[in-house]
Formats: structure tokens, sequence, C-alpha cells
């Protein structure tokens, strides 16, 4: 007699760590409601700061962000960061199974910045590419050092949760992108995804749920305030405030003063990473011929519609904010939605 396993009710929670806070999503088992989402703002840490303190900092975060809220179970995907992971870009000959696999850590082993023994290597096809009269295969390559990805691990179950899973930032935000955009159309066409965090904005290209480029840009909101500050002559905490609590405000409530002021200190820091991603198409256009890309989906914490406006000026492509819950009903406050990608691409990680 056959015995089937039951669904799943509800996806495990997605974890993503951040620099400055920590975002938490829980969906139901068909991926068709949010079951909660919570945002928890990490307490600021010292310079010197040891392993331990930056653990107990976000173990601390992981419980807050738990408490009083309507997860359900304990098992959770987690995200390992830029900072945690080596990554690059590698072509190896057309090849599949065991020798592609062999093919791939034969180059990892002379580019990853560790040791072989402690590392931990993954990778994800992409595309063929031409390289003179060869056709190559293009892989993304992820290596993290094992004691990185156990502490990762320990502050986890330190909140009493019990991680089923590890992930990537990058595949996180593919997974994201492809529930938000799901038409046929969709599944043919090629996007630019842009997610500006606090310290670095990851570039990554994909078509539907296939992943074809990588890059991280040292861009972020950090580099945004130390811009205002320097403009306005203020601390870096006072211009952080003043940047955040005026981008959050609706155009018609914004103080046209302060606004002006904030688009002319920051005007620098966008056309940087502006030239930034026009390379990264560039790169697109040149490896992964015969096919464009359509649009650009802006996500992340810095992801607002004067950022988009700004980015659309300056590339040309079709652009559009990242709304990781824009099929689902009857949700609550939840501020910037592309604020949401990682957590919520990692709780639609298939475990199966």
């Amino acid at each position: 007699m056959f015995r089937w396993l039951p669904r799943r009710r509800y996806s495990p929670i997605g974890i993503d760590l951040g620099a400055r806070s920590i975002k938490l999503v829980q969906l139901t088992g068909d991926r068709s409601r949010l079951v909660d989402a919570s945002r928890v703002e990490l307490s600021p840490l010292a310079e010197k700061a040891t392993t331990e303190e930056q653990a107990a900092r976000l173990a601390a975060g992981l419980k807050k962000g738990l408490e009083g809220r309507a997860f359900k179970g304990r098992d959770a995907v987690i995200c390992l960061n830029d900072k945690q992971m080596f990554l690059q870009s590698v072509r190896v000959p057309k090849q599949t199974g065991t020798e592609l696999d062999r093919a791939v850590s034969q180059e990892a082993a002379g580019r990853i910045p560790f040791g072989v023994e402690d590392a931990e290597i993954r990778y994800l096809e992409s595309a063929d590419v031409r390289q003179g009269d060869a056709v190559l295969r293009e892989v993304v390559v992820f290596a993290c050092q094992r004691t990185a990805l156990k502490a990762v691990l320990d502050v986890v179950e330190t909140a009493r949760l019990s991680p089923v899973g590890v992930d990537v930032e990058p595949a996180a935000l593919v997974r994201s992108y492809a529930a938000q955009f799901r038409r046929e159309d969709d599944h043919k066409s090629r996007a630019l995804l842009v997610h500006v965090g606090y310290t670095r904005t990851a570039a990554v290209i994909a078509q539907c749920d296939e992943l074809l480029f990588v890059k991280y840009i040292d861009i972020g909101g950090l580099h945004f305030d130390q811009a205002v500050a320097r403009h306005l002559q203020m601390d870096l905490a006072e211009a952080a405030s003043l940047r955040k609590h005026n981008g959050d405000r609706r155009a018609d409530m914004q103080d046209p003063e302060v606004a002006r002021s904030v688009n002319e200190a920051v005007r620098g820091v966008i056309e940087r990473l502006a030239s930034e991603l026009a390379m990264c198409v560039r790169y697109h256009s040149v490896t992964f011929r015969g096919q464009p890309l359509v649009r650009l989906v802006l996500g992340g914490g810095e992801a607002t519609q004067s950022l988009l406006e700004t980015l659309g000026r300056q590339i040309d492509l079709k652009c559009e904010l990242s709304d990781p819950f824009r099929t689902f009903d009857g949700l609550p406050n939840l501020g910037r939605k592309g604020q949401w990608d990682v957590a919520a691409g990692l709780a639609m990680r298939d475990l199966n």
C-alpha cells in the first residue's frame, strides 16, 4: 500500500541576515499567501566587535523577530551574504555530470582565496558562451569556508530554529523574481535584477528562474548617507535619518528643499552605480548574444521610486520596483516591498 507524504502547510522561514537589519518571511505551502513577515533593526556594531559579539547581536535580533509573531514551526532557510562567500564566473568545456563537477572543482581550486580542504563549493550552470571557435559552458561558482558556514548555523540554532537549507543571495533573488513575473512572455525574457543593500549592490541577470550572471558592486545605502553627510556637513547618523525619513514620505509630503539637497548630494553616487550597471548590460550583450535584456527590477532596502527614476534615465531599460508579494491579497503595511526580496526568495526554496 502506498503512503503519500503530506504536503507542507507552510514554507520554511526565510531569514535574511543583513548588515543593519534582519528580515524573516514565511509563506503558505502553496506560496499563495503570506503567513508573516518581520523586520528587526540591529543595534550598531562596534568597529572592533569580536566574532562572539557579532553572533550574539544576530541571535538577539532573530529572537526579537520571532517574538509574538505568527510564524509556524521552526524550520528555516538561511542565506550566506557576499562577505561570507567567494563568487566568480568561470568557463569550462561543455560536459555533464561528474565530468562537469570535476572541471568546475579544478577551476575553483586555483581561484578561491582559502584552502580547498576548508571550503564548501557549489555552482550554478549559466549558459553556453562562444570563446573563439569553441563553445564553453559558463558557470557561477560559490564557495565559503566551513567555519563561516558553521557560525551562521550556530546563530540560527541559538534562536531555537532548525536550519533545513542554506542558500546564497543571488539564487534567492532569482527565485523571488520568477515568482513575480510568471507570464509566458516573462519566462522567455531576460532581466537585470538590482538589489541595493546598505554596503553593496547585487547585480543579477536572469531568465525566469535561471541565473546567468552575478556581480557585486561596492555601492549601497552607506555611500548615499556618507554623500549626504559631506554635502550638508552633518554627522552620519543625522544624514541617514534625514535621507530615510524624507525618502519614505510620499512625494507630495516631502520637504522640497530637503529633497533637492539630498538628490544633489547622492547624484554622483547614483551615477557611479548606473555606470557599473551599464557595464553589466554590455557584458551580457557581448557574452550571451542573441537575446536582449527587457527590464530592470530594483529591490533591496534602498529601492525607492526616486532611485528607480534616476536609474531609468541613465539605463535604456524598462525599470520596475520589485514586489515579491505582488500577487498576495490582504497584506499589512510592509514598507518598501523590495527589502523583502531575499527573505521571500529563501522562503520559496524547494526542499524536496
